[in-house]
Order: structure tokens, then sequence, then C-alpha cells
């Protein structure tokens, strides 16, 4: 058995570019855990945001954290050294934790969905369907849900045989990339499964989604003001563009076709995706969402400036 793999995700890639990308991930990295920690505060000081949306904006901040810490550092220090080897060990830790938070940031962005569906088409069960309880319920069914997939995956994976070269074309552990290496009878069989287990529950989130906000939408075409429109809908603004800007991303590096240069773009593009979509999310929250974005001067204020209050 292998007892450690050499990750060779940056070694075709140009290298006096690597500087500037290092400089621009490493940037990116401290905005997204400041950014999410600061959402995360914000929440957890105002009293008035002490509901199932922003409880629930919390626990997706916490996950984006939480997926960043798993990767980025290891990426960071990678592209600092020529040497890129990760223990067999660390890197069955790093899929584990990767796909853990990553599904359960997939499962959070459901319940949101959900959230917002049950707060415009049933406003008046919301309080009786999305408590306090029954979010934190939902909230803890997530992270369990997150845990069970990428224990799931993850023992399945390391549980095949690899044998032969032990370089992983990818800058982490990545599954598809991992697969390519094991050897046996059972690996076609095993990749497929893998593949199927992912698809279905990242694409029934999304379905789901996607059929919440088609009862929204004709909820929100039934209110009779343009102005009601208007303010109903941009409670869902912020979470729409997280959906878009989540799966967006992920369809584009998957299901794009294969180039010659591919194995470079798909560094790029897969290292763009691991660190820019946690990144943007504390930007959209904070800016497409008023109440969020005034609660973050309040604290400001009272903070720094406590005399002028």
């Amino acid at each position: 058995m292998l007892s450690e793999f050499i990750l060779i995700g940056f070694s075709n890639f140009p290298q006096h570019l690597l500087p500037t990308f290092f400089l621009l991930y490493l940037l990116m990295y401290l905005f997204t855990l400041l950014g999410n920690l600061l959402v995360m505060v914000t929440i957890w000081r105002e009293h008035s945001l002490h509901t199932p949306m922003y409880l629930l904006m919390c626990a997706l901040s916490i996950s984006e954290i939480l997926f960043t810490v798993a990767i980025t550092p290891h990426m960071l220090v990678d592209m600092l050294y020529t040497h890129h080897s990760i223990t067999f060990v660390a890197c069955a830790s790093q899929m584990f934790f990767s796909f853990t938070f990553g599904f359960t940031h997939s499962f959070l962005l459901m319940i949101m969905g959900y959230d917002r569906y049950v707060a415009i088409c049933h406003p008046l069960h919301y309080n009786m369907l999305m408590s306090t309880r029954d979010c934190a319920r939902l909230v803890s069914w997530c992270w369990a849900g997150g845990s069970v997939m990428g224990m799931m995956v993850t023992l399945i994976i390391f549980h095949l045989t690899f044998c032969g070269s032990n370089e992983i074309h990818h800058f982490f552990c990545h599954v598809l990339s991992l697969l390519k290496l094991a050897c046996g009878k059972k690996t076609a069989s095993v990749t497929m499964v893998v593949i199927m287990v992912c698809v279905t529950a990242l694409l029934g989130c999304l379905f789901l989604i996607v059929l919440f906000y088609v009862f929204i939408v004709a909820a929100i075409l039934r209110i009779p003001s343009a102005e009601g429109r208007h303010k109903t809908f941009s409670t869902c603004v912020s979470h729409l563009t997280i959906v878009v800007v989540h799966y967006g991303f992920a369809s584009i590096i998957y299901l794009k076709p294969k180039g010659p240069h591919s194995m470079d773009s798909n560094t790029l593009m897969a290292t763009t995706y691991t660190v820019f979509t946690p990144f943007l999310s504390p930007i959209i929250f904070s800016l497409r969402n008023k109440e969020l974005k005034n609660a973050m001067k309040r604290s400001f204020h009272r903070t720094f400036c406590p005399l002028s209050s």
C-alpha cells in the first residue's frame, strides 16, 4: 500500500505566475475567513437577526470557513515548495473534510430555500414550521448528512488498492484524480457508485431548490403591488445568488469539454472555484441583504465609535 501521494496539480502550471496567484489566493483566503467571521459575529451580536433565515446564514458561513480551511492552507504551501507530498492518512482526512463540508454546504442551501418557501408561500404557518428549535434541528441534520456522505465516500475510496504511480494530477486529494490511481476489478464499479452518489445528492438539492423557487415566484406574482413584489423577492436575492455561484462554477469545471491544455486549465479553474466561491459568500450576504448590511454598520459604530452612537 502506498504511504504517501505526490500532488502534481501545479507542476505544469506556469512557474512565473505562481507567486502572483499565491498572493491572490492568500488574500482571498484571509478575506474569506474574516468576511465569514464578520457575518457570524454580526448575527450573534444583533438580537434582531436571531431568526431562522440568519441562523441558517450563520451555519452556511461556518461551513464555508471549514471547507476553506480543509483545503486552501495545504494548497498555498504547495505553491511555495517543489515537493508536493501528502501522506495517505492526511489525504484521506482531506477528502473526508472536503466532502463533509461540501455536502453540508449544499444541504444548507437547500434548507435556506425551504425557509424562503415557507416564509413567502405559508407566512401564517412560518413560526410553527420554522421555529428556532426546528431550524437548529434542520441544521443538525445537514451536518449529520454531510458527515455521513463524507465518511461513506472516503471509506469506499480508501478501501481500494492503489498501485503503480502515486502522482495525483490535482492540487488536493480530489476523488476522480485519486480513482485513476486505483487498480483491481472493483475500480470501475466503485467509480460509478461514487459518481452516482455525489451527483444524486447534489442534483437532488438543486432540484428541490428550483422547486421551492417555482412556488416562490408563483406566490410573488400574485402580490398586487410592484413594491410588495420587489420587497418580497429581495429577501431571496442573496440566497439565490449563492446558489447560482455555487452550482454555476461547479458546472463550468466538471461539465466543460476536455481540451489540449485541459490539465492546466482544470487546475486553475479548480483552485479558483475552491478559493473564489467561499470568498464571494460574505460579499453577497453583506451587499445584497440590507438588514444584515445595516446590522454590520451598527455593530461597527458600537465597537469603534461608541461615543457617536
